[in-house]
């Protein structure tokens, strides 16, 4: 089945929400048109020129990064450099683009998860809430043989999306009854006639923010005149998602020891360390990326080292402070590790809608520090 640009941002909206990206972030469609075909997708942190240069020798039709293109508003398009030479690029290839930042820091399965995941951590929670929202119920009526559809209509609107989990619904079968009367067009009967039909009961789960749409998208498909439908709010615990990830090491170890395991994991040639070497390691805060301003909340949650990037001077003097050892293992290594892991979700996501899409993660980017 044909894929568009659409369709994929729809995909990974239900995975990274772009409602949970901050507010002075930018997030989504960076440039393209949503109703173009797309086959195959490069993934990288970021589109510069040497990523678009190998989405276009691939053949690719979009690309899907983590930092945003257009971050800052432009002033000028100069499109022998910088980011009008990109935008340039992308246009005349046919190239989309969309960026999940911050909307994938938090996310569960994004980025802090991916680093607690590469790192083996035990018993992981988030580090720091910012973001909940509640679920529903939503059970709808339908007559058997048309529930297929229905159930399609619904997952492609966000309903029934549970983790790395799509279509997730409970049916039951039974008679539904029911005369139409004056004025009526019914799709099953006839008029002033008491009717018994074979009905499925589904119900499945939505997120408040999105019961709108999926009721829409459910009517629309819907065979009947009048469809009944109930709407039931749970008590479920909240969808959470915040910054950062705080869990335990499988054993015990010293900093130095941790340190040189963290290397391992995340491929490293190099990495700063802030602490005594012969600090006992048993639980462990990591943030994606920049998480400086995390610091507090590790040192609050009981975390003995901090695995994130671009730690400061004055950052290291406050980790001290708190006798916390940090681990700044970059921007990029603590942050590329996710696409490996988004290639794998964004992929069973695409094939379970029966897509023919192809996702790759890309061979050319680079670190752009070299530790010596």
């Amino acid at each position: 089945m044909s894929c568009t640009c659409a369709d994929v941002m729809h995909i990974m909206d239900s995975m990274f929400p772009e409602r949970y990206a901050e507010p002075w972030d930018n997030v989504g469609l960076m440039a393209g048109d949503p109703d173009a075909e797309v086959k195959k997708i490069l993934l990288a942190l970021d589109a510069n020129a040497t990523v678009v240069e190998e989405a276009i020798r691939m053949g690719a039709d979009m690309i899907i990064t983590h930092h945003p293109l257009l971050f800052h508003p432009l002033k000028r398009i100069d499109t022998s450099r910088g980011t009008g030479k990109i935008v340039s690029m992308l246009n005349k290839a046919g190239i989309a683009l969309y960026s999940a930042h911050t909307n994938m820091d938090v996310a569960q399965g994004g980025v802090n998860h991916a680093l607690a995941e590469v790192l083996h951590l035990d018993n992981i929670a988030i580090l720091d809430k910012t973001i909940s929202q509640r679920y529903m119920k939503l059970v709808v009526f339908i007559p058997k043989g048309y529930e297929n559809a229905v159930l399609k209509a619904m997952a492609d609107a966000g309903a029934g999306w549970i983790g790395n989990y799509s279509h997730c619904t409970f049916r039951t079968e039974g008679i539904g009854t029911f005369k139409p009367l004056e004025g009526a067009h019914p799709f099953i009967g006839q008029k002033d006639r008491l009717e018994e039909v074979a009905e499925v009961r589904m119900e499945t789960i939505v997120r408040q923010q999105q019961l709108e749409e999926v009721i829409k998208a459910m009517l629309a498909a819907h065979p009947y005149e009048e469809v009944a439908y109930d709407v039931y709010p749970l008590d479920n615990e909240m969808e959470t998602a915040g910054l950062g990830i705080i869990g335990n090491v499988h054993q015990p170890m010293l900093l130095a020891e941790y340190a040189l395991y963290v290397k391992e994991c995340l491929k490293l040639s190099g990495l700063k360390l802030v602490g005594r070497l012969d600090k006992p390691i048993g639980r462990v805060a990591v943030c994606g990326g920049s998480g400086g301003d995390l610091i507090d909340k590790a040192a609050a949650k009981g975390a003995d080292v901090f695995v994130t990037g671009d730690i400061g001077y004055h950052d290291a003097l406050k980790a001290e402070e708190y006798d916390m050892a940090i681990i700044d293992a970059g921007h990029y290594a603590t942050e590329h590790c996710v696409l490996p892991k988004l290639a794998l979700g964004l992929q069973k996501a695409t094939d379970t809608l029966q897509y023919n899409v192809e996702i790759t993660v890309s061979q050319k980017e680079r670190d752009p520090f070299v530790f010596l």
